[in-house]
């Protein structure tokens, strides 16, 4: 199968699909089964897997990266890369719903405080109705490798037999839980969802439409949760647009 195209920021990979082809291929890897692993690049996801040489490994082995954010298309510009326009997790749950209906695909959604998830599952239900999960797991358990419970959600998981796997435990504990038990996962499609569930269940309100159509939603998720987010957007917006420009210089240790 023919892999779509990619560039490196900041030494990790960050492929150049649009929604439609994304879609694409995640229907093409459900119907060869082979195993694949699809990360959200955004700029903290940047930041992180350049300062974690495990995370930027893993983003590596990765088979696609999505393009996840406003500032990450800035800072592929800097480097005189036009891309693909952004799919957030808030809109790209629909189309992936969509997708699933259409073709009688099974999610799983694992992950966020208990009861999320499964709001979150019916609200997907409610505006797709054929829509089918094969299960649904909060991300409250102990998830030490070899734990009692930890086994016991992989377990269900592969018992369960989705088609597509999507963890939400947030960044980077989403990626170091995958990291650590990709292999024993019998998932066609594995995609992180960071706080996928929050958005599609409604607990979590998103930033105005006008914010999320001029690239500004960062600033409205940082009004909304400033005690959070505040260090990430703030300290780590200009942070990664300053390592993208040492990049362009050709400054940077593992770009």
């Amino acid at each position: 199968m023919n892999r779509l195209p990619a560039i490196k920021l900041l030494g990790i990979p960050l492929t150049l699909c649009d929604r439609a082809e994304l879609l694409t291929a995640i229907h093409n890897h459900i119907q060869t089964g082979q195993k694949t692993v699809i990360l959200s690049g955004n700029v903290h996801a940047f930041n992180l897997a350049y300062e974690n040489p495990w995370l930027r490994d893993f983003f590596n082995r990765a088979d696609i990266v999505r393009l996840d954010g406003a500032g990450v298309r800035l800072g592929a510009r800097l480097l005189g890369i036009d891309t693909p326009p952004r799919m957030t997790w808030a809109d790209f749950a629909w189309d992936l719903a969509e997708l699933c209906e259409q073709n009688e695909f099974a999610l799983f959604f694992l992950g966020a405080k208990p009861g999320i998830a499964a709001k979150a599952a019916q609200q997907m239900q409610a505006k797709h109705p054929r829509l089918r999960f094969a299960g649904i797991q909060h991300g409250y358990f102990n998830k030490e490798k070899g734990s009692a419970e930890n086994t016991a959600v992989i377990d269900h998981i592969n018992q369960s037999q989705p088609h597509i796997l999507i963890v939400g435990f947030g960044m980077p504990l989403q990626e170091k839980w995958l990291s650590q038990n990709i292999d024993d996962l019998n998932v066609p499609v594995i995609m992180t969802g960071g706080a996928v569930f929050d958005y599609v269940s409604g607990e979590l309100r998103r930033a105005p439409q006008w914010m999320t159509d001029n690239g500004l939603e960062w600033l409205g998720r940082l009004l909304i949760e400033p005690r959070r987010l505040w260090k990430r957007y703030l300290l780590g917006n200009p942070l990664f647009l300053w390592r993208v420009f040492k990049q362009r210089l050709g400054l940077m240790p593992h770009a």
